[in-house]
């Protein structure tokens, strides 16, 4: 269901899955073009938690999707804001509000009852492989592409503000407990569970696998229902 949120800066539009009552899930999507590249399986993975009668919500952040702001004006600042504002309201609705997040979704955070986390990345790394991106397409030489002051700057399609660009720089995962951090099993980095899976934020097209979503709806599920729904 098409619904909207409304934050300090305006109203957003959102999905809605799952049953009007009981738990609630804030899915926090990759950012920038990998957004693009897995909005599919995610959209999978919450309508597999709403056949486990748990219930998610999908919001457009400020700037993304069909939002109105431009996205060369937004900052990480406008991104917390609006999920805190949608975490509040959503609490007051339902009570506990779980936040699930995906690689630099991860960085987004909010006054969640607990957080799961799949691939999170921190935000130098996401800054770093975009800059390079935008280097090796020649718009940049070596030294201009490290350089977070200046005017908005296009990078995988989108135009970003400097500013936005070094918050994410100096932006980590949110690691305050309850947390639960599942990667993939070609994943060196420490995990509470790795998983056999492809890395569909690097797929050159959007791509879908149901049966690594559902395995992932599954984790969420006993998740929850170990933090108490």
């Amino acid at each position: 269901m098409i619904d909207q949120y409304d934050w300090p800066g305006g109203r957003e539009a959102m999905l809605r899955f799952g049953p009007a009552t009981g738990p609630v899930v804030i899915a926090s999507m990759p950012l920038f073009e990998e957004a693009n590249r897995t909005r599919a399986f995610v959209v999978t993975i919450l309508r597999a938690l709403a056949e486990r009668g748990i219930a998610s919500v999908l919001p457009d952040l400020p700037g993304t999707n069909e939002s109105l702001i431009k996205t060369e004006n937004i900052t990480l600042n406008d991104w917390t804001s609006a999920l805190s504002a949608l975490t509040a309201t959503l609490t007051e609705e339902r009570g506990a509000v779980h936040g699930i997040a995906i690689r630099g979704g991860a960085l987004i955070d909010a006054p969640f009852s607990t957080r799961w986390h799949f691939s999170p990345a921190p935000g130098e790394s996401l800054v770093r492989d975009l800059l390079r991106s935008r280097a090796v397409a020649g718009k940049d030489t070596a030294d201009d592409a490290i350089e977070l002051s200046g005017p908005p700057v296009e990078l995988a399609g989108n135009r970003l503000s400097r500013t936005l660009l070094a918050q994410l720089k100096a932006t980590v995962p949110d690691g305050s407990a309850p947390l639960r951090t599942v990667r993939l099993d070609t994943d060196a980095v420490p995990a509470d569970r790795h998983i056999s899976g492809s890395p569909l934020w690097r797929r050159s097209e959007p791509d879908n696998d149901p049966d690594l979503a559902r395995l992932l709806a599954d984790d969420i599920a006993a998740w929850i229902a170990i933090c108490g729904a």
